[in-house]
C-alpha cells in the first residue's frame, strides 16, 4: 500500500537528501530579471530551469531570452572548468529546458517537434519540459513516440558543454502520479504540482520505490516559511530529488490567474541555504 508521507515505516534516504531546484517557469526575463540572475549565482543548487516564451519558443528568437539562456550556459561552463567546491551542483546540472505544452495529449506531434527544433536552434537548450503531460496508460505510446523523437533531436547536435551525446534531459510534467510505464520514457517525472494544503497530506505511489529520488520532482505553492522543514521532509520521504517550494499562491488577476512559480519565493535565500551549495548528483 502507498504510505502516507507522515506515517510511513521506511524512509528512503539514498540520494533523497540531495535536494536541488527545478524551476518550472519563471516569468519572461524582461519581467523577472532578478529571478533569472539568481539562477547564475555560484552555489545555487539548480538542477534545471524551464524557458517558456509564449507557451513554447515563440515565433522568433527573443533577445532577452537569448541573453538569459547564454548567462545560464556560461555560468555552468565556468563551474565545470573551475571545479569550485561551491559549484558542485551546477557542474553536474543547471540545465536549461525548453517548454513544450502537450495539452494533455491534444497537441499535434508535428507541432511539438517543430517547437522543440526551434528551442534547439535558437536557445541551445539542454532538454525539454513536457508540460501538461497526460498520465493515463492509453496515452503512453504517443508520449513514448514523442520522447524518443526528442531524444534523437538532442543526440543530433546539442552542445552539452563537453558531455557525452545523449545526455539531454527530458522531464514529464504530469503534476500527479502517472501510469508506471511513463517512468521508462523520460529522465524525470513531476509527480506533484499543487498547493501546500494538499501536499502535506499527500500519498506516494508504491511503484515509485523502484526508482531513485532523482527521477521525481515536486512543485508546491503556498508553503509557509514556518513549514519549510516539513515540506522538505515530505519531499525526501516520498523520494523527490528536485523541488520548487514557494510561499506565493494562485491569485485572480484581471480575469486570469497568477502563476505562483513565476517569481522567487519570499524566502529564497533561506531555502537555498537550507539545501546548501555543496551537493553533488
Amino acid at each position: 500500500m502507498p504510505h502516507l508521507t507522515r506515517t510511513g515505516t521506511a524512509r528512503r534516504t539514498s540520494g533523497a537528501d540531495q535536494l536541488g531546484f527545478g524551476v518550472p517557469g519563471y516569468a519572461h526575463p524582461l519581467l523577472a530579471p532578478t529571478e533569472w540572475a539568481e539562477l547564475t549565482r555560484p552555489g545555487t543548487p539548480l538542477h534545471w530551469a524551464v524557458l517558456n516564451i509564449d507557451a513554447g519558443p515563440g515565433a522568433r528568437p527573443d533577445p532577452h531570452c537569448l541573453e538569459a539562456a547564454g548567462r545560464l550556459r556560461n555560468a555552468r561552463d565556468r563551474a565545470v572548468r573551475s571545479g569550485a567546491a561551491q559549484d558542485t551542483v551546477r557542474a553536474g546540472a543547471g540545465r536549461l529546458l525548453g517548454h513544450l505544452d502537450l495539452a494533455f495529449g491534444n497537441r499535434p506531434f508535428g507541432e511539438l517537434v517543430a517547437d522543440a527544433q526551434s528551442f534547439l536552434d535558437w536557445y541551445r537548450v539542454d532538454g525539454f519540459y513536457l508540460d501538461h503531460c497526460p498520465a493515463e496508460r492509453a496515452d503512453l505510446p504517443a508520449v513514448r513516440r514523442l520522447t524518443s523523437t526528442l531524444a534523437a533531436l538532442l543526440d543530433g547536435g546539442v552542445d552539452h558543454g563537453g558531455e557525452e551525446a545523449g545526455s539531454g534531459l527530458l522531464v514529464l510534467g504530469h503534476g500527479t502520479h502517472p501510469y508506471p510505464g511513463y517512468a521508462e520514457t523520460a529522465d524525470q517525472l513531476v509527480t506533484f504540482s499543487g498547493a501546500w494544503t494538499d501536499y502535506r497530506w499527500s500519498q506516494v505511489a508504491e511503484w515509485t520505490a523502484d526508482y531513485p529520488p532523482g527521477r521525481f520532482a515536486h512543485f508546491v505553492h503556498g508553503v509557509p516559511r514556518t513549514h519549510l522543514e516539513e515540506a522538505m521532509r515530505i519531499a525526501r520521504w516520498q523520494g523527490a530529488g528536485t523541488i520548487f517550494f514557494t510561499d506565493r499562491t494562485v491569485r485572480s488577476h484581471h480575469g486570469g490567474q497568477t502563476d505562483p512559480f513565476a517569481a522567487l519565493p519570499g524566502y529564497w535565500d533561506e531555502i537555498v541555504s537550507r539545501i546548501g551549495p555543496g551537493i553533488s548528483e
